[in-house]
């Protein structure tokens, strides 16, 4: 049986010398950073808002046990319940109670990666309940059998031939139906599923501490209408989605959105603060809120890497990643993926399963760049290799070999000791699997630095 680090090895070969795959995705991401350019030019001072996010992230997280509270209180009085979860299980479990309790067969699910962490959609299927997706690109990956490719697009690795093909197949449209034609075909399908669903279930962008509120946010209408009509609505969110207050949002919202899509502002902004209250003509009887830690406090415990929780999710970290770029969302076989993905899924999900997340960088920073809340993403990669190291998760082969190379660098004649066809032999020999079957190892030259200047300044003399 392979371990996920030799399926991630298997996967990302794969996809990194798949053309086809390697031309939808550097297109769709071409059109993202040529969006998110426009976005960006637009604000006045971008570096002081990043600042600013990341100083409410900070506070959030250094008083995350005032905040909570302070959320479920505020929600409890306006008729709403809150549920606290401490792994994906217990979550699950809860979601269930809710379901069965109301006699209810069908879910309609608005997008949301926290449900994606719990695996809902098998849970409540090995449970005879319909989970349908309506968000349109989480809609299609479902009818695909697929996970979602990306924490913002998750059918970013379909071109529109791809999703014609399937609605071809699937519901008989025409093979050359364009995006519209398409997009349409989806809202005739989906539209009276809204009102036949039970149960409506979104995750939240922002938890709002002093109104006890959920804030969602998105393009295409779906979470409104999967929180309108059912009557009863159940949103999934992680622990570190608090925000202190109402007014934040007029700043994590447009850093939301032009750092996900290059706009101003989504195009649907909700606020939702319980089930329907007297004299409202909308809105569902019943509102939960689950909050979920599944292995976040233990993130959080980790004084130098608990700013992995300040991401708002934008994906910008994604699609800036050279290697996300060449290797694709799925090749990660985790929630999240991408560098922010691979900063928390160690400590989320186990250090000694997923610690090859975080040896899959190049380290150029530019997922630290452009991230919305300062995240100082590629340290936080080098601290959990330290983690790694630590707590000798690493094989004796590479212990030993480490401990060699760090001797021979800090003693300069051990470094010269083997001439450069020796050290030639020796990269064969020990590292040319390592390296890759499509990579050359480099060469090390004839003379070591150090012979090489010597015999020119005793030549010059």
């Amino acid at each position: 049986m392979p371990t996920i680090a030799e399926e991630f090895d298997v996967a990302s070969d794969h996809k990194a010398f798949d053309l086809e795959h390697r031309r939808i995705i550097n297109y769709n991401i071409g059109k993202y950073d040529a969006a998110v350019a426009k976005g960006l030019a637009r604000m006045i001072n971008l570096d002081y808002a990043k600042r600013k996010s990341h100083v409410i992230k900070w506070r959030v997280m250094e008083n995350l046990d005032k905040f909570l509270p302070e959320f479920e209180a505020n929600f409890q009085r306006r008729g709403g319940k809150v549920i606290w979860a401490n792994d994906a299980e217990e979550a699950n479990r809860e979601i269930l109670n809710i379901i069965q309790r109301a006699g209810a067969k069908t879910v309609v699910k608005s997008k949301s990666m926290t449900t994606e962490e719990l695996g809902l959609n098998e849970f409540l299927e090995s449970h005879h309940i319909e989970s349908l997706e309506t968000d349109l690109g989480e809609y299609i990956v479902q009818l695909l059998g697929q996970k979602p490719y990306h924490i913002v697009t998750p059918a970013m690795h379909l071109s529109k031939e791809n999703i014609a093909e399937l609605f071809n197949q699937r519901f008989g449209t025409p093979i050359d139906a364009t995006p519209e034609q398409l997009t349409m075909k989806a809202r005739e399908l989906l539209r009276e599923k809204y009102v036949q669903a039970d149960v409506g279930i979104t995750g939240a962008n922002f938890l709002i501490a002093d109104t006890g509120s959920i804030a969602i946010t998105e393009n295409e209408g779906n979470a409104r209408l999967s929180t309108s009509f059912p009557k009863i609505h159940i949103a999934i969110a992680g622990i570190e989605k608090i925000i202190p207050a109402l007014s934040d949002l007029g700043l994590f919202w447009p850093m939301l959105s032009t750092h996900g899509t290059g706009q101003n502002l989504t195009v649907y902004n909700s606020i939702l603060s319980g089930p329907r209250q007297p004299g409202e003509s909308d809105g569902p009887e019943e509102m939960y809120v689950i909050l979920l830690d599944n292995g976040r406090t233990d993130l959080l415990a980790q004084k130098d890497q608990r700013q992995g929780l300040y991401c708002i999710r934008c994906g910008a970290c994604l699609n800036a990643c050279p290697v996300y770029k060449n290797i694709g969302g799925h090749s990660y076989n985790t929630t999240y993926s991408g560098p922010i993905g691979s900063v928390i899924t160690p400590h989320e999900q186990g250090m000694k399963e997923f610690k090859h997340l975080s040896y899959a960088s190049s380290l150029c920073g530019r997922c630290t760049e452009v991230c919305p809340v300062k995240i100082d993403i590629h340290k936080m990669l080098l601290l959990n290799r330290r983690d790694a190291v630590r707590e000798q998760l690493v094989t004796k082969k590479e212990q030993w070999g480490w401990s060699m190379f760090k001797k021979a660098m800090l003693n300069r004649k051990w470094v010269d000791f083997f001439k450069g066809k020796t050290k030639n032999i020796l990269l064969k020999t020990f590292f040319k699997k390592s390296f890759g079957q499509y990579r050359e190892l480099p060469k090390v030259a004839d003379q070591s630095f150090t012979e090489q200047w010597k015999k020119q300044h005793n030549e010059a003399q």
